[in-house]
């Protein structure tokens, strides 16, 4: 069996936010779909271990917002992949309060629903929301969306490991390369010195030993320190 076969069912990537005693939080979901026309609900899955599931389950609310193709780094690695226990993930991002309180992320905004939370399923690891439409908006129509194909292919990145498509890395290979090529133990993310890093202003070529010692995983923001080298 070959994994790769999941990466080709389509995913749209989005931020999937609620908000609980005064508490806000999002994370980066790939699985967010419309059930039905009418009434309009949508349906999202949200692992257990992350803290906006909490936030839904209490406050019945949710909202998601459809991120746009060129969706900086920063937003990803915030809503990606650091937790909402430990920071206020809205802190450095521009978001209104809806209708129901919850928060809506506007950056890198293609278009946002919010939604109020009718029906809970459990799925084992992931819990699934479904919500009815309260309100939406579409904030650039000339912005293409963001899809998790595009997100792997050309920008290299990975699901966390609370993602529903998340696969467990297998310890890879020697690679066939110029140069040696050095993975992110957070997120997967691999930089080949043939392609450099654009975001970073690394030029193509640059070997990892010659990246800054204050270079970061574009993705996430590890530390190189912290990378390792695929033997």
């Amino acid at each position: 069996m070959n994994p790769e076969a999941f990466f080709k069912i389509t995913y749209g990537l989005y931020v999937v936010s609620s908000a609980w005693n005064g508490k806000l939080n999002g994370f980066i979901s790939n699985t967010v779909f419309q059930v039905t026309a009418s009434p309009e609900q949508f349906a999202v899955a949200c692992s257990k271990k992350n803290f906006t599931s909490e936030l839904i389950s209490k406050s019945g609310k949710f909202s998601f917002t459809i991120l746009h193709k060129d969706t900086v780094n920063e937003l990803i690695s915030t809503f990606g992949y650091k937790s909402g226990k430990d920071i206020d993930k809205f802190d450095s991002f521009h978001y209104k309060l809806g209708k129901t309180g919850v928060p809506i992320l506007i950056d890198d905004c293609v278009a946002w629903f919010e939604c109020e939370l009718v029906q809970t399923f459990d799925a084992g690891t992931h819990l699934i929301f479904i919500g009815t439409v309260v309100d939406y908006d579409l904030v650039n129509e000339s912005l293409e969306p963001l899809t998790y194909n595009y997100y792997r292919d050309a920008r290299k990145g990975k699901a966390p490991e609370n993602a529903p498509t998340y696969v467990k890395p297998e310890i890879k290979q020697t690679m066939k390369s110029d140069s040696e090529k050095y993975e992110c133990p957070a997120c997967g993310y691999i930089y080949d010195p043939a392609d450099g890093d654009a975001d970073g202003h690394i030029e193509p070529g640059t070997s990892f030993e010659d990246l800054p010692d204050n270079w970061k995983c574009p993705l996430c923001g590890m530390d190189k320190s912290e990378f390792y080298k695929l033997s």
